[in-house]
């Protein structure tokens, strides 16, 4: 690790601490992301092994935080050659859509994200979740503070693929704040084990709402009062509508609300972009769109797709 002037610590992801360093030969700004392991007999686990070459080959899109090396050190040489320190270093972006979005909220200068850019941010992001998907990741943790920024050149790339597949979506952060539920689908919410690749596009339905009303479409605080926000606005599910529903292990028996019209919920999003979230917010996790199909939505039709 000497290659690295550590500079300040960003934040504590969910799988360790995040430092801002810098590659003393190159200059180049990095993020290191330490993760503690715990070692077997054999050296690094082969989930981790795997979880890395993943990363690897998935940041090969222009739309992933691009992992530049793995570094492998031993913790501490007092001999507890179990644990063990894994640096992933990435390239370093200064800011994310959830800072962007709060700099257009509050601040000297509030304004709305304008429609162009809102069209290519979720055209990016859909990008990279496709690639992820192709490949068959699940993200499963996909919020505005995931989605990283290059603000000159307008990119957006998917952050946190954390070293989490091989284990389970983290209730706390490691740091014991609450993870966020706002973005969490349904069908997690009330305890299905088996997802798919419905479940990322259901958070990015929540951040393309959150991207137009620059406000989290359900706050919710609790699992509990994070359903109540989803219903409220889309009506309490019926089996018709999501077949097998009401056998979920967490299922109760809710108010039935009625569904209110989503376009209230964006004021300034047209219908062809009404329409595309409707897609993304389907209860039925089999009728939600694909992030493949969502990138030929007549939605990004004035989108200039070449530039991607």
């Amino acid at each position: 690790m000497e290659k690295y002037e550590k500079l300040e610590k960003v934040g504590e992801g969910t799988y360790g601490k995040v430092y801002k360093a810098k590659d003393k030969l190159t200059g180049q700004l990095v993020a290191l992301k330490k993760t503690r392991l715990q070692m077997d007999e054999e050296g690094i686990p082969p989930t981790a092994l795997r979880e890395v070459s993943l990363l690897q080959m998935l940041s090969q899109s222009l739309y992933v935080v691009r992992l530049l090396s793995v570094e492998h050190v031993d913790a501490n040489n007092s001999g507890d050659e179990s644990k063990s320190n894994l640096y992933l270093v990435f390239e370093f972006l200064d800011t994310d859509l959830k800072k962007f979005i709060d700099s257009h909220r509050k601040g000297p200068n509030p304004r709305p994200l304008s429609p162009s850019l809102i069209q290519s941010f979720l055209f990016q992001l859909c990008k990279g979740v496709a690639h992820c998907h192709s490949h068959g990741v699940l993200h499963r943790d996909l919020k505005p503070q995931n989605l990283l920024l290059d603000q000159e050149k307008g990119i957006l790339k998917v952050a946190d693929l954390g070293l989490g597949r091989a284990f389970t979506v983290p209730l706390k952060s490691y740091t014991h704040e609450i993870v966020t539920l706002w973005y969490r689908a349904p069908e997690v919410l009330l305890g299905s084990t088996h997802y798919s690749i419905a479940i990322d596009m259901w958070s990015v339905g929540c951040i393309f709402a959150e991207m137009s009303r620059r406000q989290a479409l359900f706050p919710g605080d609790s699992e509990f009062q994070q359903l109540l926000h989803i219903f409220r606005l889309l009506g309490t599910p019926t089996e018709e509508q999501w077949p097998g529903v009401t056998s979920l292990r967490d299922w109760h028996v809710y108010p039935k609300w009625e569904p209110h019209n989503l376009a209230r919920a964006v004021p300034s999003l047209g219908p062809q972009g009404v329409d595309l979230l409707s897609k993304m917010l389907k209860y039925d996790p089999a009728e939600r769109i694909s992030a493949k199909a969502a990138m030929d939505h007549p939605f990004f039709d004035s989108l200039d797709k070449s530039q991607f």
